[in-house]
């Protein structure tokens, strides 16, 4: 006998699978001088719902719309691939592009808590960070799973500490149905 195999069911298992080789596009996405600061993360079930309600609650502290239609997107979605960045690493190159003359100025400012990340961040981490990104949705797309890069699932994310070391995160949710529900959001 052949065993029957649900589409919808089959279909939500085989998008947390591209989440997985989303976080492999990551990883191996190329770092400057070849140092990993990069930090990945699978959200789905009620962890999900808790990034949900906490892009609710952001959108009603701050007054911006925009999180709750993004959380309307994130609670349709099957789940949420994370990407954040130890951002406050130095690399050495004194190149001033965080606003400091000198790598060491950098440092020794120390880390300062934003409203929704923590800075400076050095811009090669922040690179790392966009090209971990990049190579990450460009296997989703090739899985032909509908994706967004967001800022304000990270913010959420931050606050609810789901990826602790990372000064930066950005959220990549995941759904496969019969219209892109990223495409023609209000």
């Amino acid at each position: 006998m052949c065993p029957i195999l649900k589409g919808r069911e089959e279909e939500e298992e085989a998008i947390l699978e591209a989440a997985k080789l989303m976080l492999i596009s990551a990883r191996t996405a190329p770092k400057s001088g070849g140092i990993d600061d990069v930090l990945t993360l699978i959200v789905y079930g009620e962890e999900k719902e808790l990034l949900v309600r906490e892009m609710e609650k952001i959108g009603k502290e701050k007054g911006i719309t925009n999180f709750k239609r993004d959380a309307k997107n994130v609670q349709d979605s099957h789940v949420v691939v994370l990407v954040g960045v130890k951002g406050t690493k130095s690399f050495g190159l004194n190149c001033g592009a965080c606003g400091y003359k000198s790598c060491e100025k950098f440092k020794s400012a120390g880390e300062i808590i934003g409203q929704d990340f923590i800075g400076p961040n050095c811009i090669l981490k922040v690179l790392d960070l966009g090209i971990a990104l990049g190579s990450a949705v460009k296997t989703a797309s090739m899985l032909n799973v509908d994706n967004r890069v967001m800022y304000r699932i990270g913010v959420a994310a931050r606050r609810l500490k789901m990826i602790p070391e990372a000064t930066l995160i950005l959220g990549i949710p995941l759904s496969a149905t019969g219209k892109n529900i990223y495409f023609d959001r209000k």
